[in-house]
This record gives structure tokens, sequence and C-alpha cells, in this order.
């Protein structure tokens, strides 16, 4: 006989319940310091250093960084890669995704909470609000209150603000797309390109919005990885938690309140851990999925512990298995051993590959219009169109030679050329060889260049030579 599951009716007014189509409420978080808030901090800064400072860095009087899509190479410090170079992409990505996965089953959404670019620079515009509009308290009043000068005068500074952090930000983006102090000086003439300015619109309106007005709707709605990370987490995965064990039931009281005759827990329902979360979740209900592990509330709730005179530890980083059952924190684990395994195979695969990558390529291409022809002193000429490539940032003289033919033949063109650093130079070869030595209607043959300064280095190219059948 079948259970029958019972069904309740949903009341929208009833407490608790959550209208699915409810007007979002704007979020005002309470500034908090503590340890935690130190190491976001220091993560913040490193993540906008690197961010604004890497694009303004050279390296051997080229920018160290520069993705250039109109020439198609990239340059990463001392390395030049092409469209060919896409495996060495495709792997660093897997690479980030396998540490990504493995932070994960370690310690939750940390990245999320300390290096994140949507949690940066929502911080800084956040602090740019505080700045003009005062705390959390100060920020509610001011929403409420009728437009003044006073108010239009600190929304206009905060807008302003907000809209200088977004421009550099946009500028400096599309500053490694397109050399950025040339970019710079185009922008101090008033001679940017059309594709130039309609990027760094773009960008800049996507900062401004993203980072000024949407905010953790970011994190809870658009971006993937929080709704995905939920599925690495194990037991022993170290969260966020609230420890229900201490802190209930929880209840205001004095100080010196005794906690046994007054049937209370540590958590004396201050709130300001919901205050502070810049997600607006109250940890206390467990943990849920717009938990960034910002660790704002584990900053907020030992303050009050100081205060109180209770242990810190109330909010805390920990694992299911150590708050539900007292086991011990186990950081290594087999998943975690999967994953850096992973992490070691395909990181050993990049660095062989980037060190065994030859730093000049070729690739002929045999003239269509005729298979072969004769010339006058009847020999049998067939033409080549040899593009080559110089991959370094240093200028490379190669030698052009090729094999698969009798010792007699010819090559009619180059022999030796130089290349620029990047350059992609395209030569045209022509092979002659006596009919009398050819006795196949094909043969296979091989062009080859070859440095000058390092003759072990070397790359080849296979094509074919047509003769007229015997």
């Amino acid at each position: 006989m079948s259970t029958k599951i019972p069904v309740q009716q949903f009341d929208p007014n009833q407490p608790g319940s959550t209208d699915l189509y409810e007007r979002r409420q704007k979020i005002q978080p309470r500034f908090v310091r503590g340890l935690f808030q130190h190491l976001r901090n220091a993560g913040a800064w490193l993540v906008l250093g690197l961010y604004f400072g890497i694009a303004w860095f050279n390296y051997h009087g080229r920018q160290a960084l520069l993705f250039d899509l109109s020439t198609r190479r990239f340059y990463i410090f001392g390395w030049t890669f092409w469209p060919q170079d896409f495996i060495l992409l495709a792997w660093l990505l897997i690479i980030a995704a396998f540490s990504l996965f493995a932070v994960t089953v370690f310690a939750g959404r940390v990245w999320c909470g300390y290096v994140c670019f949507q949690t940066v620079w929502t911080k800084v515009f956040l602090l740019i609000e505080r700045w003009t509009e005062g705390d959390r308290n100060a920020r509610m009043r001011l929403d409420k209150a009728p437009m003044t000068a006073k108010k239009f005068l600190r929304r206009s500074l905060k807008h302003l603000g907000w809209f200088a952090v977004a421009l550099a930000t946009g500028v400096t983006l599309v500053g490694y797309f397109d050399p950025i102090r040339s970019l710079w000086h185009e922008m101090k003439l008033n001679s940017l390109s059309e594709a130039e300015l309609v990027w760094i619109f773009v960008f800049t309106v996507l900062t401004y919005l993203n980072a000024g007005f949407m905010r953790e709707q970011i994190c809870m709605y658009v971006c993937p990885y929080g709704r995905f990370q939920s599925v690495m987490f194990d037991r022993d995965t170290l969260i966020i938690s609230y420890d229900h064990n201490r802190g209930e039931p929880r209840g205001n009281r004095k100080r010196d309140t005794d906690l046994k005759a007054a049937s209370l827990g540590e958590c004396i329902d201050c709130t300001l851990c919901v205050q502070v979360c810049p997600t607006g979740i109250d940890i206390r209900d467990g943990l849920q999925f717009e938990c960034i592990a910002c660790a704002a509330c584990i900053d907020a709730c030992d303050n009050v512990m100081d205060q109180m005179g209770y242990p810190k530890g109330l909010i805390r980083y920990t694992t299911e298995n150590n708050l539900e059952h007292g086991k011990p924190i186990h950081i290594m684990r087999p998943r975690l051993f999967g994953y850096a395994f992973m992490i070691a195979v395909v990181s050993a695969l990049f660095v062989f590959t980037l060190s065994t990558r030859k730093p000049i390529a070729i690739d002929v291409i045999r003239d269509r219009n005729a298979l072969y022809r004769e010339t006058s002193d009847g020999l049998i000429e067939n033409s080549y169109v040899l593009n080559i490539m110089n991959k370094t940032q240093q200028t490379e003289n190669v030698n052009i030679s090729f094999s698969g033919l009798a010792k007699d033949a010819k090559m009619q063109g180059e022999h030796t050329i130089q290349l620029a650093p990047g350059e992609f130079r395209t030569v045209t070869e022509t092979l002659e060889e006596d009919p009398e030595e050819i006795h196949e209607r094909e043969t296979d043959i091989d062009f080859k260049i070859t440095e000058q300064n390092q003759p072990t280095v070397s790359v080849d190219s296979p094509s074919r030579f047509f003769a007229p059948s015997n």
C-alpha cells in the first residue's frame, strides 16, 4: 500500500515564509574588525595591486602581460603564445579548476570570501559608501530620509567614487588587450578608437552595476560556482558554523548573568552576525548556499564573546563531524589527495610542454595552381609557400633546408632569414630536380628550419614533390 505525502497549503503571511517573487531587500552590512577581516583586507589589496599594477609592468621593454588580439599574440612575461598554443591555455584552466575544487573540499567558499573579484570590488564600493554616507545605521536612516541638499551631496560623492573606480577598472581591463601606455596616451589626446570606447564603456558599466547595485545577487543568482560548490563538500570540509550546543537557548542578558540559572546559552541574540553578513543571511540557521565564507560573522561574534567574558568560537570554522560528533578535524582526505594528484600531473604536463616548446614554427603550403612545371633546362620544379614564425621575444636567425630528394636537387629562394621578435614571415621556395633522378610521381619531402645559434633547435614540416609519370 503506497504512502501519501502530506500536503500543506503555503501561507505567504506565515512568519518565516518568503515570497518567491518578493522584491529584493537592500542589504546594508555593518563594518566589523577582526582577524579574518584583516586577512580579507590583505587579500583584497593583493588582488587590487596585481590587477592594476601588472598592466603597467614592463618586461624586457614590453608590457609583461598583454593579450594582443589584433596580432593574435599573447605575451606573458618572457613567453609569446600563438593560437597554436591554445592547448597550454586549456591546461592552465584545468589546473585552475582542480585547484578551486581542492580549495572547496578543504575550506568551502574561502575563494569567494577573500579574493574573488566580485567580493573585492564590492568591498571597495562598500568602503566608498561608508566614507560618504556613514556606517550601517547612518546609511539606513539616509535611505529613509527625504531628498535634501546634504543627502544629494553624499549620494553624488558616493556615485562619483563608484564611477571613478569602475572607469579605472574598465580602462585597465582594456589595457590588457591593447597596450595600456598607448591607450592612456590616446585618452589624453582624446583619440580613442570606437572599439576602445565601446569596450571601456561596457566594462565600466558592468563594474558599476555589479559592485554597486547587484552585489550579493551576483554571488547568489549569477555565479555558477555558488550553485555547484555544495556537491564538493563533505562532512570534513571546513565551513563556518554556529555551535547550537553552546549558543542555545539564546536570549538577552547582563554580563554577569548565571547561564545555568537563567537557562540560557552563550548567544545573546544581538544579531550582529546578521548585520555584518554581506549576503544578509543568519548563520544560526545553518549552512546556506548564500554564505561566501567571508567570516565577518566570526569576527563580530568573537568581539561580543570578548565583551561578555565567554570563550570565542561560538561561530567558527569547523566541520560537521567535529561540530555534531566531536570528531577531530581531518585535513588530508582521499578526495584532497586525488585533486592534488591531478593538479601535479597536469602541472607536470604543462611545464614539460612549455619547456620543450619550439621557439620557431613552420607551416608549408604547396602551390596549388600547378602540380609541377618544366623549366627551360628540362628540370622539374615545384613551388611552396613557407609560413615561418618566431615565437620568442628575441631576434632569431634561421636556416631553411629540405630533404627527401636527390642530392643534386636545388632550392631556389632564401636559405637564411632573420626574424624579428614575434615576427610571422611568408617565404616562397622553389625546388628543382632532374627528371632522370625522379622515380615516383609523388615524393615525400620535408622542409626544415634551424636556429643558427642553436643548431639542435629545428622544426620541420612535411610536403610532397610532384613530377610527370615516367
